[in-house]
């Protein structure tokens, strides 16, 4: 939220009030839509092998974020629901529970991004729950007239009843604090019941069918938690907070418009853009919030953002947010500045509780870099400089660790390559992780692309001898790809090639002795800033393109059982290409850098079809927080950002026969697909605002100006749009982003 939203907020007592008047403000301007209504949050929460997605209940970026705590959507037992979590996927923070507290089976349940119903099957409760910023709201319904509620912590802490109908109380976890305070709408009997670590409250009211529990959520105290609830759900009813989320998602959710296409793949695009707004969330409460990263309190006019897994959402949603949310994306690179400032680091996985040692890079450098020549502004830009260029100089680059840097450090500095052991050679180096191991392929490649946006900023800042230390550091991926085998490889400290290796299937659990979660396939294409020079090193375009059609054709070269129990992050295999990790969004899209756009068209509708669909396994892997949703959600539209740092856009293959983003300054940005089908996938003809083009790519400054993007479709390829090599979308280390950006 804006400061003047907060402030708009803070300056009326109660939600309800705001979302009317937010509500009338935005629908003055533009027609009533009702996209909510498409999202459905059971999509995708049936993994294939991880779990993806789960019906959450919240507003975007906002605190209070509940779901029923169960393995899956097939399991037919709820365990109870948290008040909220503590990141996405980390940690789930107290529990409630209506009848004697113990797991129950479940039915008739309605899932939307709003609101949340389901009733049990032995007692016949209904149980329904919605949410504002900061707050939540239960409402159970008792048959027999017993209502009876359990409370209690999830991991460790105190409960305390309060007069006869109010409970507050404190959850401990990694190092922090969590308070919640919270009101049942009669008066209740508590009977306290305390374990080692957790107590546990039952509430009950006999000859009560109705009994509602609103609460607010605070990192701060329990007396800011009833100070949020005062604000913002002041008196009883449910269904006028329900109304009031309901409201304000389809304000947000309004910004992007769609038609044609099918009642599926609207469904899919929804809820695709739904979940790119669960992160990051708003902490800031009454203009103060508490810091994860020094423990302390903080006044701050601006808000405060918190959780973030920025290897995932630095290559697609980040940049989603900057094309519509601008403001709010300043404000959340300016969290990462306060970050950095109170914590000494500048965090790539920033979670309420303080800097997350997790996956590789620093990733807060494109990302900084992507929003910088987008026109987002608003963020102190020569202390973000600081933080990424200590990441890169002073931090240690190992994966899933924090803190100084180290001899392996010190060697990839020297020597511009992450070095490997040979098979069997122990480690050296006790700072390595022991399952993670030291990934010296992804990690000298997630750096390179690290270290050339630190180059394109320090440009804009004046620093000559920083641009060139990090464009040379940028070309560091050249040191692990091997010509003779055509795909990037680890190699030792003297500089030799590790062998015996299978770049499919190297390596430890999950190829970790040398990659990730990903094999040598994939990310031999993870090098998204310098696609021509790999081009270059492949031996040119007719063998980079291919090699390209190879990774979708290459076998497996065993079952896929014994695949997936190695690489159960890398799944919904097209031949070698993961659908289902975020270093594979891009390699579609890099036919176009090939003069063969027509390849990206048919690939990327192919993946949404086969991947991603309107079904409990409708999400092919791991859905990071938005981090894959975005993917759909740009290439439905029709168009995806390739590089991070580079203000400009691929043509793909529009779903949607016409779709209209309202952009924050008033204007509007309208793609259309003339004759779009699943059949007219391929781009006969493009225009811009009337004018012909003969390229497939157009520049962010396009999009914020407002205007038309026409495209004619057809069911043939046409082999001659887009393969001239002077209009080829700019992909090497030489382009300077801001000759296309917004100035």
């Amino acid at each position: 939220m804006s400061e003047a939203g907060s402030v708009l907020r803070r300056r009326f007592n109660g939600i309800n009030l705001v979302f009317v008047l937010v509500g009338i403000i935005f629908f003055a301007v533009r027609p009533l839509c009702a996209q909510v209504e498409y999202v459905d949050p059971t999509i995708g929460n049936v993994g294939i092998l991880l779990v993806p997605t789960r019906p959450t209940v919240y507003l975007p970026n906002s605190m209070v974020r509940v779901y029923p705590i169960r393995d899956d959507a097939m399991d037919d037992r709820i365990e109870s629901f948290p008040l909220t979590i503590n990141s996405h996927r980390i940690q789930e923070l107290f529990s409630i529970l209506p009848g004697d507290g113990k797991p129950a089976a479940y039915d008739q349940e309605h899932t939307t991004p709003y609101y949340y119903s389901t009733r049990f099957d032995g007692s016949l409760i209904r149980t329904e729950f919605t949410a504002s910023e900061r707050c939540g709201y239960f409402r159970f319904t008792f048959p027999d007239g017993k209502a009876s509620v359990v409370l209690a912590n999830r991991i460790g802490g105190t409960l305390t009843a309060q007069g006869t109908a109010a409970l507050s109380g404190e959850e401990h976890f990694d190092n922090m604090k969590a308070y919640f305070y919270g009101e049942f709408s009669a008066p209740v009997a508590f009977r306290q019941e305390t374990f080692s670590l957790h107590t546990r409250f039952a509430a009950q009211a006999d000859r009560t069918k109705l009994l509602e529990f609103r609460y607010g959520i605070s990192f701060i105290s329990v007396e800011q938690a009833k100070a949020n609830l005062q604000h913002e759900i002041p008196t009883w009813g449910f269904d006028t907070v329900k109304d009031a989320a309901k409201s304000r998602w389809n304000q947000v959710l309004g910004q992007v418009s769609v038609e044609g296409g099918s009642e599926a793949q609207r469904k899919v695009f929804y809820t695709a853009l739904y979940r790119c707004y669960e992160r990051m969330i708003n902490i800031t409460e009454d203009g103060r919030y508490y810091s994860g990263f020094d423990h302390k309190v903080h006044e701050d006019k601006r808000p405060f953002y918190v959780d973030n897994w920025l290897w995932d959402t630095y290559r697609a949603l980040e940049p989603l947010q900057t094309l519509l949310n601008p403001d709010v994306e300043a404000d959340k690179i300016q969290s990462y500045v306060r970050m950095y400032q109170q914590a000494g680091i500048m965090p790539t996985f920033a979670i309420v509780t303080g800097p997350y040692a997790c996956m590789n890079g620093n990733h807060s450098a494109p990302w900084f870099a992507d929003a910088w020549f987008k026109g987002v502004r608003n963020f102190d830009l020569p202390t973000a400089f600081e933080g990424i260029r200590k990441r890169a100089t002073e931090d240690t680059l190992l994966p899933w660790r924090l803190g100084p840097k180290g001899p392996l450090d010190d060697f990839y500095a020297a020597h511009g390559y992450m070095p490997a052991l040979r098979p069997g050679e122990k480690e050296t180096d006790p700072m390595v992780h022991p399952f993670e191991k030291r990934q010296p392929v992804p990690v000298t490649l997630e750096n390179s692309m690290d270290d050339w946006a630190i180059a394109q900023l320090a440009r804009v800042l004046n620093k000559p001898d920083d641009e060139r230390l990090f464009l040379h550091r940028a070309a560091n991926y050249t040191n692990v790809f091997r010509a003779d085998k055509g795909l990037m490889w680890p190699k030792d400290a003297t500089g030799n090639w590790i062998e015996p290796l299978d770049p499919k299937f190297g390596g430890g659990m999950g190829g970790r002795d040398y990659y990730d979660e990903n094999n040598g396939y994939t990310y031999t294409w993870d090098v998204p800033q310098d696609f021509n020079g790999l081009i270059t090193l492949m031996g040119g375009p007719t063998k980079a393109a291919a090699n390209l059609d190879q990774l979708f054709r290459e076998p497996l070269d065993r079952s896929k059982y014994e695949f997936q129990a190695k690489f159960p992050d890398s799944t919904s295999m097209v031949g070698q290409f993961s659908m289902g990790n975020e270093p594979s969004l891009a390699i579609p899209y890099v036919y176009d850098r090939l003069g063969q756009p027509w390849k990206t068209q048919k690939r990327v509708r192919m993946l949404l079809e086969s991947f991603f669909t309107d079904t409990y396994q409708g999400m092919p892997g791991d859905e990071d927080g938005g981090g894959m949703s975005a993917f759909v959600v740009f290439s439905m539209m029709g168009f995806y950002p390739v590089t991070a740092g580079i203000p400009a856009y691929d043509i793909g293959s529009p779903v949607f026969e016409k779709t209209t983003i309202h952009l924050k300054n008033g204007k509007d940005f309208v793609i259309l697909a003339h004759g779009t089908s699943r059949d007219n996938k391929y781009v006969q003809g493009v225009t811009l605002n009337g004018k012909s083009l003969n390229q497939i790519w157009f520049r962010h400054a396009d999009i914020a100006e407002g205007g038309t993007l026409a495209l004619t479709m057809g069911n043939t390829p046409n082999t001659s749009l887009g393969t001239d090599a002077a209009n080829l979308p700019p992909a090497s280390l030489t382009v300077h982003p801001e000759d296309l950006a917004i100035q």
